[in-house]
């Protein structure tokens, strides 16, 4: 999973989808003072994609099967 730190708006809609709460708000802000999403628990992602869909500023990508 990658997060694109510049591109989140802090939104929420990602963490609101994932339905086994990877992702939760950072306490770092991004250069336009957003505190963007990091994936708190990765090893529970399912690969799913709901986040990456969501997310309306294409700030999170999913690698499925990266290894």
């Amino acid at each position: 999973m990658n997060v694109v730190r510049e591109r989140c708006k802090e939104c929420g809609l990602c963490i609101f989808v994932c339905p086994t709460k990877v992702l939760e708000r950072g306490s770092e802000r991004n250069s336009r003072g957003y505190r963007y999403v990091i994936p708190a628990r990765p090893e529970k992602c399912i690969g799913c994609r709901m986040c990456e869909y969501t997310c309306p500023d294409f700030a999170i990508f999913i690698e499925v099967g990266g290894g």
